[in-house]
């Protein structure tokens, strides 16, 4: 059977908000917007580390982003609360003829803290995956970012050879840009294998912690024993952490390893990792 030509070039797709909101009362941090739109969601709110630390795993029902999928999550943390927002598993970009999006908004008033440790984010060769992030902190506002993005599926013999990976983040304090970044990766771009770009590596992570360290637990992180070529540079208020490796479970175990090291200096709480990250 033949279609109508309007038909055939339709391409469903996803377009979902999720809008969170955090305020402190007394000693316990507590949804107080939870509005969602479209497929995204957050399951039931969790205090793993006691009644200060509000604790949120966001779902994607659908389980991938394809073409023409727009994503809008944006996250509120009040004076003085604590939220930490993470996912149940890796987030997936499949191949597709057009591109899809996702916009991540974060404000972090003065007090508080918030700590956005996503699970990897894996894009299929022949994706057309564009995020963008802004984060906004206000006054004393603490913050915690990482993200792990792994190109390609090397497991199944895939290269990242066609399609895009573009992301856009920019970091502000009381309105002062604190780190702005642009990154565009082209598939099958010999920036893949450059030893100026990827260096035959598939996966790239980042970490970013607000605050200032000193050279003893800076050469601490900088020692440890992990199967990724990492390093951490000290820039006024924001530690800023790096990795290229092979697989995004070796990345993403350094990172929780920096983690455990910089969370108690630099936020005041020993690090407690989320059970969904074992399951």
């Amino acid at each position: 059977m033949n279609l109508p030509a309007h038909t055939a070039l339709f391409t469903p797709s996803w377009h979902a908000e999720l809008e969170l909101g955090y305020g402190r009362f007394g000693d316990s941090t507590r949804p107080v917007q939870r509005r969602h739109i479209g497929p995204l969601r957050v399951q039931k709110h969790l205090y793993a580390e006691g009644p200060q630390v509000c604790q949120h795993i966001i779902v994607h029902p659908p389980g991938g982003i394809a073409g023409g999928d727009r994503l809008n999550i944006s996250a509120t943390v009040g004076p003085d609360a604590w939220a930490q927002l993470t996912s149940p598993g890796a987030a997936k970009w499949y191949r597709a003829a057009g591109p899809a999006y996702q916009q991540l908004e974060l404000k972090v008033a003065p007090g508080a803290t918030l700590e956005w440790l996503p699970q990897e984010t894996i894009v299929f060769s022949a994706a057309q995956a564009e995020l963008t992030t802004r984060i906004e902190l206000q006054g004393d506002a603490r913050l915690l970012y990482w993200d792990v993005v792994a190109l390609g599926r090397p497991a199944s013999d895939e290269r990242f050879a066609q399609g895009h990976f573009q992301s856009h983040l920019d970091i502000r304090r009381d309105g002062q840009l604190l780190w702005h970044e642009r990154q565009r990766i082209i598939g099958g771009d010999g920036l893949l294998d450059s030893p100026m770009g990827l260096d035959g590596k598939s996966v790239f992570a980042t970490l970013l912690i607000t605050g200032e360290i000193d050279s003893e637990l800076l050469e601490t992180c900088r020692s440890l024993n992990s199967n990724v070529r990492g390093d951490l540079t000290q820039l006024p208020g924001l530690v800023v952490a790096r990795c290229l490796a092979d697989e995004a479970l070796h990345a993403r175990a350094w990172l929780i390893a920096l983690w455990k090291l910089l969370r108690p200096v630099l936020l005041g709480r020993e690090a407690v990792a989320p059970r969904i990250w074992s399951t």
